[in-house]
């Protein structure tokens, strides 16, 4: 399985970006993919995911309504729309993919097996 992102850079408060995640050995169609994000000295924390029928979570109340989350089966793809960002947004962010999709649910990063490289994302 290898999950490649793309998409981070820095901008300015209130801007936007999108950040993408294509899957190899990993069929998004019959899987979950979650979103992760990690900030100096803090733990990484889930984002949100998006489950095999395509319904999505989020995890972090702090991107409610700013953050959505896609996915194009077609290219094996999954997106990270984040609009409205805010300084605080400033993390690695990492999309990754459980082994089993019973632990789709579960939002400990140790319960995901399979992590893309992140990319950074920087708001001022």
């Amino acid at each position: 399985v290898q999950l490649v992102e793309s998409g981070g850079g820095s901008v300015q408060a209130g801007g936007s970006l999108r950040l993408s995640c294509t899957a190899s050995g990993y069929t998004l169609s019959s899987n979950c993919m979650g979103w992760f994000r990690q900030a100096p000295g803090k733990e990484r924390e889930r984002v949100g995911v998006i489950a095999t029928g395509g319904g999505t979570t989020f995890n972090a109340d702090s991107v409610k309504g700013r953050f959505t989350i896609s996915r194009d089966i077609a290219k094996n793809t999954v997106y990270l729309q984040m609009n409205s960002l805010k300084p605080e947004d400033t993390a690695m962010y990492y999309c990754a993919a459980p082994r089993r999709r019973l632990f789709c649910d579960l939002r400990d990063a140790s319960a995901f097996t399979y992590w893309g490289q992140g990319t950074q994302v920087t708001v001022s």
